[in-house]
């Protein structure tokens, strides 16, 4: 597994060294082993474990699941078919179908669990090897600064330097790679939301997506695995702090759902587990390539959950940055230029969903601006849907 690195005949163990295995990352290694790249993906945590989601995805993530032949896997881990969105506007309410359109006829909301676990598994067929429960300490560097790999720290304690031409951090929110390297955060959000979420059985008219809005509140009804449905509750995190104070997060659950006929719905339900408060967490644009590195997933940019859109984000920029990588595969200028454009492409994308969701998840909009929001984003997701479309008929 040693090779050569394109700078100085450095020894490299490997061409791509990904930090982050779950749906960013095992998505872009899945993309970069399938072209006969050597690849590496480090996961601090354990395989097939659960993390925090909003599970849905919109119809370019759907699409990008189906392009890279992983699709029937969430579909045969009993992920239901989702063919209409309801959107609750105060006491109004518009149903969407979901019709049939470039090559998706439904959408799926799979729980982590369940897609974090398939893409890793057609990675790992396609040739890509993990390490599950090791953690990335530190970065290897060349003595201008170049990132050349990654020292690790497997569960045993024993730490070793992986070396590769190129290190991809998909690593999070807090992630280890974009510190390391000093990526810089071009924009800054101001707002966020702030959410109780939960499983429940049995919830009356659980088909399908289910979005409400009404003043200083949302919510969302998303169908996932095991007959169960994803709620979840969001306001601004003053005001959800001071609910789970007060009364805890059940109460504070309820009062929130209570703003529309969702209460008495999973008042006749059953929930599965406990709840969850999570606290809100501005969205960011950070710069996402270097010498030696990118960024992908939340590392690169993240946006408020009421967008329901961070794993179509995350499937997304695994596409771009794969196209960009084996466009240029070897360090030097053109991998730099390469990777410069995967950063533009996604801004370009990325910066007006951004903008829109932070307004909504400022809260501070009528139902009817916010319509007109979430036109707005309609609109850039199908910008994006295009795109996709047409790298994979390029392909």
């Amino acid at each position: 597994m040693n090779g050569t690195g394109g700078t100085g005949g450095m020894r490299r163990d490997w061409d791509v060294v990904i930090v982050g295995g779950r749906a960013a990352g095992a998505s872009t290694a899945l993309l970069l082993a399938r072209a006969g790249l050597r690849v590496l993906c480090v996961e601090r945590t354990r395989f097939g474990s659960d993390t925090v989601s909003t599970h849905a995805l919109m119809r370019a993530g759907t699409l990008q699941l189906r392009q890279w032949g992983v699709l029937d896997a969430v579909i045969a881990a009993g992920t239901p078919p989702v063919r209409r969105t309801t959107f609750h506007y105060g006491t109004e309410t518009v149903s969407v179908s979901i019709r049939p359109s470039a090559g998706v006829d439904a959408l799926y909301a799979p729980r982590r669990t369940v897609i974090d676990r398939v893409l890793a598994e057609a990675a790992l067929a396609a040739g890509a090897v993990f390490r599950f429960g090791a953690t990335v300490v530190g970065l290897d560097r060349t003595p201008t600064g170049r990132v050349t790999g990654v020292v690790v720290q497997e569960r045993n304690g024993r730490v070793r330097t992986e070396r590769a031409g190129l290190v991809i951090g998909a690593d999070g929110r807090q992630s280890s790679v974009a510190a390391a390297v000093g990526a810089h955060q071009r924009v800054t959000g101001q707002h966020a939301s702030a959410l109780v979420y939960g499983y429940f059985r049995g919830l009356a008219d659980a088909d399908g997506y289910a979005w409400f809005y009404g003043p200083g509140a949302a919510a969302g009804v998303i169908p996932t695995n095991d007959d169960l449905s994803c709620v979840f509750v969001g306001a601004p995190p003053a005001r959800l702090a001071d609910l789970v104070e007060r009364d805890g997060p059940a109460g504070a659950f309820r009062a929130v759902a209570g703003s529309w006929s969702l209460g008495d719905h999973l008042a006749a339900s059953a929930r599965v587990g406990g709840l969850r408060h999570v606290r809100g967490l501005p969205g960011y644009l950070r710069q996402s390539s270097g010498p030696g590195w990118a960024l992908v997933g939340d590392a690169g940019y993240w946006k408020d959950p009421l967008s329901t859109h961070g794993m179509t984000d995350a499937f997304r920029d695994a596409t771009l940055l794969a196209q960009a990588v084996l466009a240029a595969p070897e360090p030097g200028p053109a991998q730099l230029a390469a990777l410069a454009q995967y950063e533009s492409t996604r801004d370009a994308l990325a910066l007006p969903m951004l903008a829109v969701t932070e307004r909504i998840a400022s809260y501070a909009w009528t139902v009817a601006e916010v319509r007109r929001l979430l036109m707005r984003l309609a609109s850039v997701m199908t910008d994006e849907l295009e795109l996709l479309a047409s790298i994979a008929q390029a392909a």
